[in-house]
Formats: C-alpha cells, structure tokens, sequence
C-alpha cells in the first residue's frame, strides 16, 4: 500500500496509538499499519501524520539501534 493511499483512507481516531512521553507533555506517537508500516505523529500537531513503508521504518529504527543518529 503506498503512501497516498494510507493518507486517503487512514483513520486515525480509530487507530491505536502508542505513545512515547508522558501524557501532559509533547510526545510522538506511532500506530502500526495493516501492512507492517507505521503512522507517526507529534501530540502538538496532531493532525498532520507522517505513514511509512515497513522497509523505511526498518531501515530507519537500524539505523537508530546502530546509534547512526546520535548526537
């Protein structure tokens, strides 16, 4: 499923999201999709959602388990 179509048919009152900070505070949140992606958001900006493809999303927490994006 690419990402226009998740962006056209993806609800995301109905998703279920998890959560990464305390409630109260600004958080990111992600939801799995059907396919194995996954839907992102930040708790400011709820509304805009960022979908990403099973490879991206591998590709992208590797890379943060190799410690490619420390600072």
């Amino acid at each position: 499923m690419s990402e226009k179509t998740y962006a056209d048919t993806f609800d995301a009152g109905a998703a279920e999201w998890m959560r990464s900070g305390e409630p109260g505070g600004e958080y990111v949140e992600i939801a799995r999709l059907p396919d194995g992606g996954v839907a992102m958001r930040n708790s400011n900006d709820p509304d805009t959602i960022l979908f990403f493809t099973r490879a991206e999303w591998d590709a992208f927490t590797g890379g943060v388990n190799d410690g490619e994006f420390d600072l």
